[in-house]
């Protein structure tokens, strides 16, 4: 017999897992395009059509904070920060194409 905890555990479903991860409005969008290469805030604001700087910073904090992105501050003039997908991230890139081609 299975409980209800079993259920809702993210581990037992990458899917289930993945997609809680990334629900919102811009963060599957922010993962597709870090699956393609670093990401800047300000090109992710000109690629995300209908984003503003508040809504977008907000995803990536989430991101970061539930360990998919990583930041990067680099120190050239001037400096910048680029989004890069962790190695959680990189692990769960299979599950997300798997999803896409739903």
């Amino acid at each position: 017999m299975t409980t209800n905890e079993e259920h809702t555990n993210p581990e037992s479903c990458p899917a289930e897992g993945l997609l809680k991860l990334l629900s919102g409005k811009w963060k599957p969008q922010i993962f597709r395009l870090a699956v393609e290469g670093p990401l800047r805030f300000s090109s992710l604001l000109r690629q995300m059509e209908g984003s503003n700087k508040q809504s977008v910073s907000v995803a990536l904090k989430e991101l970061e904070n539930e360990g998919l992105l990583e930041k990067n501050i680099i120190k050239q003039k001037p400096l910048h920060i680029e989004y890069i997908l962790s190695e959680r991230g990189k692990a769960l890139i299979p599950v997300f194409r798997q999803l896409e081609g739903l």
